[in-house]
C-alpha cells in the first residue's frame, strides 16, 4: 500500500520541520566552528582539494575513538554545502572523497576568511545572544547585549583580552583583503578624480594599502586611535595618523569608511559624517565620502541574501550597532549636511555608497 499523508497533516509536518530546521540552525554554525578549529579545510586543501577520510586524518589532531563521529560531522558539513562528497570505487570497495566547495575555498590560502568566520563563531561573540530575551525586557538606554554579557563594551573588552582582540584585528584584515580585491576590480571608477584619500578607522591599513597599490596616483592615509596606529606596519605606501574620528578627520580629497558606521547609533554616525564633510572639498572640486557598508534590501532579491542582511542586523544589535536600509542611510546622510548620494549594490550583501557634499 502506498504511503501518503493528507494535505492538512503534511502542512502541519512541514511547519514542524520549519521549527526544527530553525531551532537546529546553530548546529550548522558549531559544525563549521569545529571544522575551522580542526583545520579540516586545510587538510583537504593539502591533498589538492580532494581527500578521503584516511588522508584527512593524517593532517588533523583527533582521538582515534572519534573517527565515527568525524564522519557524522562531515556529513553535516557536506549536506550544508561547506564541503562536497563523492562516492568513489577503489580496490577495497567504495569510499567517500571530500572536496572543497566555493565556500570552503574561502577558508584556505594566504588571503582567506577563516579569521572573520572564527571571530563570528567565537564564544565571546555568540554567548551574548543567550540573553537576548532578557535584554529586550530592559529599558533603553540599556547596556548592549555584549556589555550585559561581558561587563564591557567591545571597544573596552578587546584591549583587556588580547586573544579576542587579536582575532578581531585578524578578522578585519582578512575581510579587507577579500572585499578590497573585488572593490578595485569591480568598482574602480569610484576612485576616478580622487587624488588623496583617508581611510577612517582603517585599522592596520589593509583597505588603504589595496587602494594605494591599485591606484598609485591616490595618496592614501589611515586615521585610527593611537594604540592601533602604534602597531601599524612600518614599510607601506600608506601614511598612518593617530586621532579620533569623533573629534576630527584629516583633510583629503575623499574619505573612505569601510564597515564603520554600522557600529554606531544615528547620532554618532551624523557626528562622524559631519567631520568627514569638513575634511573634504566641495563636490565640484571632487570631494566625496565613500562608504562600504550594508544597505538592507539592496542587492540580489533572493531569500538567502535578504536573510543574511537581516541576520547581520541582529548580529550588530548585540553591540548597539545597526544595519540600515536606504531610508535610514538617507536620514543620517542628509542630517550630516550632505546634498546627495548614490548606492551601488555590487558587493554581495554589501554596497558602495558615494556621498556628496
Amino acid at each position: 500500500m502506498a504511503l501518503t499523508t493528507s494535505s492538512t497533516n503534511q502542512s502541519v509536518l512541514d511547519a514542524q520541520l520549519e521549527l526544527w530546521h530553525t531551532s537546529l540552525a546553530y548546529i550548522k554554525s558549531m559544525a563549521l566552528k569545529c571544522a575551522l578549529e580542526l583545520r579540516i579545510a586545510d587538510a583537504i586543501h593539502s591533498h589538492g582539494g580532494a581527500a578521503t577520510l584516511p588522508q584527512i586524518l593524517t593532517k588533523i589532531t583527533l582521538h582515534p575513538s572519534k573517527i565515527p563521529c568525524l564522519r557524522r560531522l562531515l556529513r553535516v558539513l557536506t549536506t550544508t554545502g561547506v564541503f562536497s562528497a563523492q562516492q568513489h570505487l577503489d580496490g577495497g570497495g567504495e569510499q567517500v572523497v571530500y572536496g572543497l566547495t566555493l565556500a570552503s575555498q574561502l577558508l584556505v590560502g594566504p588571503s582567506n576568511l577563516s579569521p572573520m568566520t572564527s571571530a563570528m563563531l567565537h564564544s565571546v561573540t555568540v554567548s551574548p545572544f543567550l540573553g537576548l530575551s532578557a535584554w529586550f525586557q530592559r529599558e533603553l538606554p540599556a547596556p548592549s547585549l555584549f556589555e550585559m554579557e561581558h561587563g564591557h563594551t567591545p571597544w573596552d573588552f578587546t584591549p583587556q583580552n588580547p586573544d579576542a582582540g587579536g582575532l578581531s584585528n585578524e578578522s578585519m584584515v582578512s575581510d579587507s583583503s577579500f572585499i578590497m580585491n573585488i572593490v578595485v576590480k569591480e568598482c574602480g571608477d569610484i576612485f576616478n578624480g580622487v587624488t588623496s584619500l583617508v581611510d577612517v578607522a582603517g585599522g592596520l591599513g589593509g583597505a588603504a594599502q589595496a587602494i594605494a597599490t591599485a591606484f598609485p596616483h591616490v595618496a592614501c592615509s589611515v586615521l585610527d586611535l593611537p594604540h592601533v596606529v602604534a602597531n601599524a606596519p612600518a614599510s607601506t605606501n600608506v601614511k598612518y595618523i593617530a586621532g579620533d574620528m569623533f573629534e576630527s578627520v584629516p583633510p583629503a580629497n575623499s574619505v573612505f569608511l569601510k564597515w564603520i558606521l554600522h557600529d554606531w547609533s544615528d547620532d554618532e554616525c551624523v557626528k562622524i559624517l559631519k567631520n568627514c564633510k569638513k575634511a573634504i572639498p566641495p563636490r565640484h572640486a571632487g570631494g566625496k565620502v565613500i562608504i562600504l557598508d550594508m544597505v538592507v534590501g539592496a542587492g540580489l532579491p533572493n531569500q538567502k541574501h535578504k536573510e543574511t542582511q537581516v541576520l547581520f542586523d541582529l548580529f550588530m544589535m548585540s553591540i548597539n550597532g545597526t544595519e540600515r536600509d536606504e531610508q535610514e542611510w538617507e536620514k543620517i546622510i542628509f542630517q550630516a549636511g550632505f546634498s546627495d548620494y548614490k548606492i551601488t549594490p555590487v558587493l554581495g550583501v554589501r554596497s558602495i555608497i558615494e556621498v556628496y557634499p
